[in-house]
C-alpha cells in the first residue's frame, strides 16, 4: 500500500470516528514524517513559525472587540438603525436581521460571533411577529455568515497569511461581494416571508425615527468608519486597527453607553479565548501542507483537473463543489490552510486573481457555516432559538442557494471582486 493511501485512510478514519480535527491532522502528519523518515522536529519548527506572524494578533483582537461591542450596547443600536430603516413591511424583522448582521459584520470579523450578537435580540422579536422559529433561526445563521465576508474578516486574514496576499486588498475586495450576498439574502427572506404572511406590523419607514436611531447609534456606526478608514487612510495596519477597535469598544461601552461592566469584560475575554483557541489547528495543518508540497500534490491536482478542463469558470465551479463538501465536516481555518496551497497555484496558472480566489474561498467557507454536521452558525442559532440543528438545516436551504448564486455570479464576473481594490490602489498611486 502506498504511503499516500495510508495517510489518506488514516485521516479519514480519525475524522469519521470523531477525533478533533487538529488531532487528526497532527497524527496524520506525524505518521507521514515517520513513513518518509523526516525528523519530527519539523512539527515543532512549523508550529513556531505558524504562530509567530504578527498579523495573527488581529484575529483575537477583532473577536474581543466584536464581543465588547455586542455586550456594550453597539449591537442593539445597530439593530435599532436597521429596524428604523427597513420599516413595517412583509418580512421586515427578517430583513432587519440580515441588514443588522451586515452592519455588525463590519465590527466582528467572525460568522458565529455575528450570529450570536444579532440573533440573541432578533430571534425573539421574530417569534413575537409570528415567524416559524426554524425559519427565524435560519435567517440569523445565514445573515451571521456575512461576518466572514464583509471586512474585517478573520478568514481573509488567514488566507492572506497562507497565500501571501495583501490583507487590505482582500478587505476591499469583500465589499461588493458582501453587498451582493446581503441583497440576495434579503430577497430570499422577503419572498419566503411574503408567501407565509410573516411580519408587516409596526410603523412604516419615516425619516424622523431613522434620524433618532442613527443619532443614538452614531458611536456604533463610527466603529467601522474608524477601523476601515484608518487602514486605508494609512493611519495604521490591520493589526493595529484591531487594537484600536478594542480600545474604542471599551471606551464607548464604559463611558458613552455605560453598559459595560467588569463582569462583562471578563466574560468577553473568556469568550475570546475559547473562540480563538481554534488557531491551534494552524500548526498541524501547515505542517501537513508542507508535506503535501513534498509529495508534489499541488502539481498532481493541477494535472488532474487541467486534463478535464482548463476553463477557469469550470475549474472554480469544481473547486467550489469540493470546498462546499469539505466544509460540512472541516473547520474553515483548516480548509483554508490545507487547500489554498493545493488550489491557488492551479487557479493562478489559469489567470485567476489570488484576491478573487480568496473571496471565493471565504464564500464557500460561509456555506460550510450553514451545513451540518459541523455548521458553526447552525449550532449558535440552535442555542439561541432552542430549535434542533436538523430543523434549522432544512429551513436554511434557500439561503444556501442564495450564497451559491452569489458565488456563481462572482465566478462569472470576477471584476466585481477586484474592482474596488484595483480602483483604490490605482487612485492612491
Amino acid at each position: 500500500m502506498s504511503p499516500l493511501l495510508i495517510l489518506a485512510l488514516t485521516f479519514v478514519v480519525l475524522t469519521v470516528i470523531g477525533v478533533p480535527l487538529f488531532v487528526s491532522v497532527g497524527l496524520t502528519t506525524i505518521l507521514a514524517l515517520f513513513l518518509i523518515d523526516i525528523p519530527f522536529t519539523l512539527m515543532a519548527q512549523t508550529g513556531y513559525a505558524s504562530l509567530t506572524p504578527f498579523p495573527l494578533l488581529t484575529i483575537p483582537l477583532f473577536v474581543l472587540a466584536g464581543r465588547l461591542m455586542e455586550v456594550g450596547g453597539m449591537a442593539n443600536r445597530m439593530i435599532g438603525i436597521a429596524t428604523s430603516l427597513v420599516g413595517a413591511y412583509r418580512g421586515s424583522m427578517g430583513l432587519v436581521t440580515v441588514f443588522a448582521c451586515a452592519l455588525f459584520a463590519a465590527l466582528s470579523g467572525s460568522g458565529p460571533a455575528t450570529t450570536a450578537a444579532i440573533g440573541s435580540a432578533t430571534v425573539p422579536a421574530m417569534k413575537r411577529d409570528g415567524y416559524d422559529v426554524p425559519f427565524a433561526a435560519a435567517i440569523t445563521a445565514s445573515g451571521g455568515a456575512l461576518g466572514s465576508l464583509i471586512p474585517p474578516s478573520n478568514l481573509m486574514i488567514i488566507y492572506g497569511l497562507v497565500s501571501e496576499t495583501s490583507i487590505p486588498r482582500l478587505f476591499l475586495a469583500g465589499m461588493i461581494p458582501g453587498a451582493l450576498i446581503t441583497v440576495l439574502l434579503m430577497i430570499t427572506t422577503y419572498i419566503i416571508a411574503r408567501r407565509r404572511g410573516y411580519g408587516g406590523s409596526g410603523h412604516p419607514f419615516s425619516w424622523a425615527p431613522f434620524g433618532r436611531a442613527a443619532w443614538d447609534g452614531k458611536w456604533a456606526i463610527g466603529a467601522p468608519v474608524l477601523i476601515l478608514g484608518g487602514i486605508y487612510g494609512g493611519a495604521f495596519t490591520p493589526t493595529e486597527a484591531a487594537g484600536v477597535a478594542v480600545f474604542y469598544s471599551l471606551f464607548v461601552g464604559l463611558f458613552i453607553y455605560k453598559e459595560l461592566t467588569l463582569k462583562k469584560v471578563i466574560a468577553a475575554l473568556r469568550f475570546t479565548a475559547l473562540l480563538t483557541g481554534i488557531l491551534i489547528i494552524i500548526t498541524p495543518t501547515l505542517a501537513f501542507g508542507n508535506l503535501a508540497a513534498f509529495y508534489d500534490i499541488p502539481s498532481a491536482v493541477q494535472a488532474g483537473i487541467t486534463s478535464v478542463t482548463t476553463n477557469p469558470i469550470l475549474v472554480l465551479l469544481l473547486i467550489g463543489i469540493f470546498y462546499i463538501f469539505i466544509g460540512t465536516f472541516m473547520e474553515s481555518l483548516a480548509q483554508i490552510v490545507l487547500f489554498t496551497a493545493v488550489f491557488l497555484p492551479l487557479v493562478t496558472s489559469l489567470g485567476v486573481d489570488p484576491v478573487m480566489f480568496g473571496i471565493f474561498t471565504v464564500i464557500t467557507c460561509e456555506i460550510g457555516f450553514l451545513t451540518p454536521p459541523l455548521g458553526g452558525n447552525l449550532t449558535v442559532a440552535s442555542r439561541i432559538s432552542g430549535v434542533s440543528i436538523e430543523r434549522i438545516s432544512v429551513a436554511v436551504l434557500p439561503f444556501i442557494l442564495a450564497y451559491i448564486i452569489g458565488m456563481v455570479i462572482l465566478i462569472v464576473f470576477p471584476d466585481l471582486t477586484t474592482f474596488v481594490p484595483n480602483w483604490f490602489y490605482g487612485l492612491s498611486k
